[in-house]
């Protein structure tokens, strides 16, 4: 938002509609050390390359009937092997390769990189596992986290269907196994968040006070236009797809439904601190044809109390985009993420990214641990 839009939001919070989502302003923070949390590292079985059975449920659950081609193949010149996602069939939009989520592998890192601790979250299978799969990811991350105790915690998946068994397993996950939030995708098929379809297991989940961690999925719903280039694809193709999530939630009467629900983005809502003021322009009265509708008020409360943000790998980003960000997003809306294994430089350089950034060393300390203990009540 522009100079006079985050000061509307402050007063807002002021007045307390923030205090009920996040407890503190940034104005408000004082200078606290504490742990670097990365909210956003990726986690897959360490057996899913050895184990045939639940390699073929996982390729298997993708659905080739929307479009969209799962297989195994070795990694060009490495004796490894990766699951290799088409969307269409013939453009690569995900890789995964073997030997990369190790719990050995992944603490090592983490050390190197001085992350203390972790939450973890599949990387874009929240779209397409049905109940059954969801409750094998779901046991083995407790039995990760578990095995690991202090440097990492989980996000429960389940089907967002609302169904009675998948609430149940997500409660299950919240209550019994320890979980500190539930992952979702960005769009399921082609229904957004927004739609019916999600409201019962919203209206859950306001109920459970947990946050929702919102992923991005390979491809936005309309991709076309973006198929032939691979960045296109791969990276504004995500962006794509989650700020359109973010802008139909802010429209939609989600959060007026369940207004204390919180839900967090992945990339920054696909870098939606550009669009933030220009999609809620307040009427001036100056001209004859009104042309856009005056929801400024409401969509900067909804900003505020309900909307979240992860950097999903800083040095991406580069530095201006960040510290613009954070001047329109403010600090306290936005979570330190890696996006481990994606790219090494991301995880190894990113909380050094953000420390190197013009901004006070308060806001630092909310990125890059502060927000995320706040937000999923870790101790």
């Amino acid at each position: 938002m522009e100079n006079h839009s985050r000061r509307d939001v402050m007063q807002l919070a002021a007045a307390g509609a923030l205090a009920g989502a996040m407890g503190a302003t940034t104005a408000q923070a004082q200078p606290v050390a504490g742990p670097v949390i990365d909210a956003n590292m990726h986690w897959l079985p360490e057996t899913l390359f050895t184990d045939e059975r639940l390699l073929s449920a996982f390729v298997g659950s993708v659905p080739r009937e929307y479009g969209i081609r799962a297989g195994v193949a070795p990694v060009p010149g490495k004796p490894l092997r990766q699951i290799v996602i088409e969307q269409p069939p013939g453009y690569e939009v995900l890789n995964y390769a073997e030997n990369q989520y190790s719990a050995d592998g992944q603490i090592a890192d983490m050390d190197q990189a001085r992350i203390d601790k972790a939450i973890l979250r599949l990387p874009c299978w929240q779209e397409w596992l049905g109940l059954e799969a969801c409750k094998t990811v779901n046991d083995g991350l407790a039995r990760h986290v578990k095995r690991n105790p202090g440097r990492f915690q989980a996000l429960a998946v389940v089907p967002p269907w609302g169904s009675k068994d998948a609430l149940a397993e997500a409660e299950r996950c919240i209550k019994d196994l320890g979980f500190c939030g539930v992952q979702m995708a960005a769009h399921y098929g082609q229904l957004y968040l927004d739609e019916d379809e999600f409201r019962p297991y919203f209206k859950f989940l306001a109920g459970l006070g947990v946050p929702v961690v919102v992923h991005h999925t390979p491809m936005p719903v309309d991709y076309g236009s973006i198929v032939k280039y691979p960045n296109l694809r791969r990276q504004f193709g995500r962006c794509i797809a989650q700020g359109t999530a973010v802008g139909r939630e802010l429209f939609s009467p989600l959060f007026e439904e369940f207004p204390n629900l919180r839900l967090v983005h992945s990339m920054l809502g696909g870098g939606f601190f550009a669009f933030a003021d220009m999609l809620a322009p307040p009427s001036t009265g100056k001209d004859a044809v009104d042309r856009f509708e005056d929801q400024s008020a409401k969509i900067r409360r909804y900003l505020a109390n309900n909307i979240f943000f992860d950097l999903s790998g800083a040095p991406q980003w580069g530095k201006a985009q960040l510290e613009c960000a954070v001047k329109v997003f403010g600090a306290d809306h936005i979570l330190y993420g890696g996006s481990y294994p994606i790219r090494r430089d991301w995880f190894q350089d990113g909380a050094a990214y953000v420390r190197s950034l013009a901004i006070s060393e308060p806001d630092k300390a909310l990125i890059l641990g502060g927000n995320a203990k706040r937000l999923f009540k870790l101790g």
